[in-house]
């Protein structure tokens, strides 16, 4: 028993670590616009879908999807407030102009949602 818990609690911690920095990153990046084209929210959300993804395919554990997506959100959360200067990486919404920060915001959340509630793959009987 005590064999197998471990590895499963180190993937844990390692995915919350990884989605925690996908997360920063993906907070720090969403802001960035080409002309009107808000290319690093695009490739933030990309991105974040990309890795959650790739957890929940590749170890096959709805605990590692959701240890990277609380990272993600952890990350959000703390480095979206105000900082001790008074600066914002995600500042506030301006009245009638586009918001590439709430749309950050709710993005990872429905994300993280859809790669914990995926279905399982379907498994071959055996046997058969």
């Amino acid at each position: 028993m005590r064999s197998t818990v471990l590895p499963r609690v180190v993937t844990w911690v390692v995915a919350f670590v990884v989605g925690a920095v996908y997360g920063l990153a993906g907070t720090i990046a969403q802001g960035f616009e080409l002309a009107w084209v808000p290319v690093g929210l695009i490739v933030a959300i990309a991105g974040t879908g990309a890795l959650l993804a790739a957890v929940r395919l590749l170890t096959g554990d709805r605990w590692a999807a959701l240890a990277t997506g609380l990272g993600m959100m952890t990350a959000t959360l703390i480095f979206s407030g105000k900082g001790p200067g008074g600066s914002v990486i995600v500042p506030q919404p301006v009245p009638g102009e586009f918001d590439a920060g709430i749309i950050w915001t709710i993005a990872v959340p429905l994300l993280v949602a859809v790669a914990v509630a995926w279905p399982e793959r379907m498994r071959v009987a055996r046997g058969a």
